[in-house]
């Protein structure tokens, strides 16, 4: 790895929200790729701080702090990205679902999903079934990410899954779901096709449903 590569590495992997949109700079300024400083660069880092949550070394404010760290260097680099033709691997549509005012989980896990080099259509919080349905038919995701961090509001997914079958785009998307009270037996209820229980695994199991 080239050391400007390194440093844009370390500087993720630190949090480092000032430096990494210079490092950034840095790196384009030596004539490296926009898509070698996303994948060497960016994308690798974010899969360590990923690793390294899975492992306890990292808790949530480090991975947060390293994603905000990895967008605003995406910042700098997006222009180039598209300049060069460089595709994202994938879209996804996130979202809170309808009744559910927090967006901290779902914030976390679009950063984690556009570190993993996904481009990231964010809803917000708050979002009707209609709205993800529309958000479907107009951006053609791969997958659909729904959150929930309330017992109350988890029913809405299902509400969400059964209107989109409803309107004939159930098929055409993976669904994924996550949030505190959310397990995998309610995923598997409600019909989604996965569940993540924290932000890392999410960006995981979103590249396993494009494979």
């Amino acid at each position: 790895m080239s050391n400007e590569l390194d440093d844009l590495y370390e500087g993720i992997l630190d949090g480092d929200m000032g430096a990494t949109p210079d490092n950034v700079q840095t790196a384009l300024d030596a004539g490296l790729a926009p898509d070698v400083i996303l994948n060497e660069g960016m994308i690798s880092a974010m899969s360590e701080v990923g690793q390294l949550f899975e492992e306890g070394e990292y808790f949530v404010p480090e991975m947060l702090i390293s994603a905000r760290a990895m967008q605003a260097g995406l910042g700098v680099l997006k222009p180039h990205l598209v300049a060069s033709g460089v595709d994202p691997l994938g879209t996804v549509v996130v979202g809170t679902v309808q009744g559910d005012m927090h967006d901290i989980g779902k914030n976390l896990v679009t950063m984690m999903l556009e570190g993993a080099g996904f481009e990231v259509i964010d809803l917000g919080v708050d979002v009707k079934p209609e709205r993800f349905i529309e958000a479907i038919r107009e951006n053609k995701p791969q997958v659909v990410a729904m959150s929930a961090l309330l017992t109350t509001t988890m029913p809405k997914m299902g509400v969400t899954i059964d209107a989109m079958r409803e309107a004939g785009v159930l098929e055409t998307v993976k669904v994924m779901v996550g949030g505190a009270p959310v397990t995998a037996e309610f995923a598997e209820k409600i019909g989604a096709n996965g569940y993540a229980p924290d932000a890392s695994q999410a960006a995981t199991l979103a590249k396993s449903f494009l494979a």
